[in-house]
């Protein structure tokens, strides 16, 4: 019996799909299925969340440098105390020489276009190193590598799991170049040089559990991943310069003036901008401890990914309180030349610099350094932890926009420690994303300028040689790399926000994906995981359609037919990865009415009818009435009673 109805059902369904085979028509499921591999481990969790054995390892740094302003040279000592907290044993430590970029056969360089671009730099540096060793309890080596920006410096034996230390050291050298591909350099001004210095010592890589060492070449427009650590930084100057460093002076009474100091204690004080040193002040002896020789300024930071400082003999100073929540204040700061100075200029940087950090405080996660300096140089638009290098000639609208930006990533990727050089879009992207919020917030939105700000993508979205969200920084045309690194990612936040999910649910996930991956390092995966679990919802359709494909968004109506006294409304996917759908439809007495359809009606195809029960007559229906989607397409989105 068993087998005689197997055979009925077998020549039934063969049966079946001959007459059927040419009627059959493939649903939309691969649109919604999983990008990429997302199971969770011991170390990531199916969540979003570290793993019970997450773990990842640290570096401490004490920095000696001096600033010769006469040769434009940087020459110093470095000591890393590296712990290796992951469950295996490391032969080797890779360490970052980033100066190396600005030599004629490096990489980068023989990767820039001739006709150059942002990331064009200077060939003539590079750095000179000597004394290089690695010591353990077991042994020293001086063995080691170079290989273009990173250095390969082996151990004498291999490095214990879960715990082993190793003291590096090596003395550095090297020139600062002028064009320091827009993230560092030197500006000639009236009142000396501006020295923004940055990458500026050898760093070790990042060891994960993703894929072990990261040692990708620093090549241009890939920017960095570092490991977290203790920062005890000295930089000696000639005396007429004023240093300014990440993290907090520790020698204060050393290096600062009887008055300098008053008025740094009045700052600390005050809501309200409080000069430093004045603009009539800069270049007198009055202003510097000595009349000549050198100082040395003595910072320190705590649990940070990065140190980066600034020196000249042309600033003006200025400092105000910054109120940071839970019973915390900081210090905004600004250093700028005479050329920077006004009201519709840079004395309004430290007014914009305390405003960015407060709100960012306020509504994603208390911002843990004590300063945020603000640094006029020949550098457009570059962050560092606590320090930003903007540019000097900026003004109104344009030097609060760097601001705002350049500080915001103090949270991506200063806290929560993404890596820039394969995924910009984590830093970046969600940069953008908080200064539309921040810009909208400051100064009863002095600055903001709305203008539909997912549809302000549509004519990147129809250019025919757009790259993907996902295309590697170092990899996308220049004129792509501001849309997949910066607006496409922060408009995809956007959409989630008020369009898909809605402000409560995405502010939850995304409020708690900050503080779940502080000083931490994730991963796209663990963003997309931790989002879907906190927000409660799949959204694997909207991570392949807008952070992993180059489609678009398409959505129309196709009819609305009247049947029976109701009304069946039919809408159309032409584009290539689904949406929700809002409608608003208008009756012959003005009055409207709101439908929202689940993402799910195009699971099955790409044509979906809606009956819409009323004893009303429909006068008019329009598709995504708040104008959010960058449709391509919007001819088709409204439909109006003949």
């Amino acid at each position: 019996m068993k087998y005689f109805i197997s055979s009925i059902f077998l020549l039934f369904s063969s049966f079946y799909v001959s007459l059927t085979a040419q009627q059959i028509k493939e649903d939309n499921q691969s649109l919604f299925d999983n990008v990429g591999y997302r199971q969770g481990n011991v170390y990531r969790t199916a969540s979003g969340k570290p793993g019970p054995e997450y773990w990842q390892n640290s570096a401490d740094y004490n920095l000696e440098a001096t600033l010769d302003d006469k040769t434009h040279t940087v020459s110093g000592k470095v000591s890393i105390h590296y712990t290796n907290n992951s469950p295996e044993t490391l032969d080797f430590i890779w360490i970052y020489l980033e100066q190396n970029r600005f030599t004629e056969n490096s990489r980068g360089t023989l990767t820039t276009p001739v006709q150059g671009n942002r990331y064009s730099g200077d060939v003539e540096g590079g750095f000179e190193l000597t004394n290089v060793s690695a010591k353990t309890k077991t042994g020293t080596s001086s063995k080691y590598i170079i290989t273009d920006t990173r250095m390969q410096l082996w151990l004498d034996k291999p490095l214990a799991a879960k715990g082993g230390e190793v003291d590096i050291h090596m003395n550095f050298k090297f020139k600062v170049p002028v064009e320091g591909m827009d993230r560092m350099g030197r500006l000639e001004v009236k009142g000396g040089t501006i020295y923004a210095i940055a990458q500026w010592y050898p760093r070790v890589a990042v060891f994960d559990d993703v894929v072990g060492w990261n040692t990708d070449p620093y090549l241009g427009a890939g920017e960095f991943y570092c490991e977290f650590g203790n920062y005890d930084v000295k930089i000696t100057a000639p005396a007429n310069h004023t240093v300014v460093c990440s993290g907090v002076l520790q020698n204060p009474n050393e290096v600062l003036t009887k008055q300098q100091q008053q008025r740094w204690a009045q700052a600390e004080k005050s809501d309200k901008t409080v000069y430093i040193i004045k603009p009539e002040e800069v270049g007198k002896p009055a202003s510097h401890t000595k009349p000549n020789g050198t100082v040395t300024w003595h910072y320190k930071m705590e649990n940070t990914r990065d140190v980066a400082w600034a020196a000249s003999s042309a600033f003006i100073w200025d400092a105000a309180k910054m109120n940071l929540g839970e019973g915390k204040t900081g210090m905004a700061q600004s250093v700028y030349p005479i050329e920077s100075d006004g009201q519709n200029a840079w004395s309004r940087s430290t007014e914009y610099t305390k405003a960015s950090i407060e709100f960012y405080s306020k509504n994603y996660f208390t911002y843990p350094y004590h300063n945020a300096i603000n640094v006029a140089a020949s550098v457009g638009g570059m962050e560092y932890p606590g320090v930003s290098f903007c540019s000097y000639q900026s003004k109104s609208a344009d030097l609060w926009g760097v601001t705002d930006h350049e500080f915001g990533h103090n949270w991506f990727p200063m806290i929560v420690g993404s890596n820039e050089r394969r995924y910009p879009w984590m830093d970046e992207g969600f940069n953008m994303f908080i200064n539309y919020q921040s810009t909208k917030a400051f100064n009863n939105g002095e600055y903001y300028v709305n203008e539909e700000a997912p549809r302000r993508l549509l004519p990147y979205l129809t250019f025919d040689q757009r790259q993907g969200i996902n295309t590697y920084p170092d990899i996308a045309e220049s004129r792509n790399l501001a849309y997949t690194a910066y607006y496409k990612p922060a408009a995809g936040l956007l959409l989630l926000r008020e369009y898909i999910l809605g402000a409560e649910r995405f502010d939850n996930a995304f409020k708690s994906y900050i503080h779940t991956w502080a000083y931490k390092h994730p991963q796209p995966n663990d963003f997309f995981n931790h989002m879907e679990n906190v927000a409660g919802e799949d959204l694997s359709w909207f991570w392949k359609g807008w952070f992993y494909g180059n489609g678009n968004i398409d959505l129309g109506i196709s009819e609305v037919k009247a049947i029976q006294g109701d009304y069946l409304i039919t809408v159309e996917n032409n584009g290539q990865f689904p949406m929700p759908v809002q409608l608003q439809v208008t009756y012959v007495d003005n009055t409207t009415e709101n439908i929202s359809l689940p993402v799910e009606i195009w699971q099955r195809g790409d044509s979906w009818s809606h009956l819409l029960k009323t004893t009303k007559q429909v006068q008019r229906v329009v598709l995504d009435p708040n104008k959010m989607l960058p449709d391509v397409n919007v001819l088709n989105d409204t439909w109006n009673k003949l």
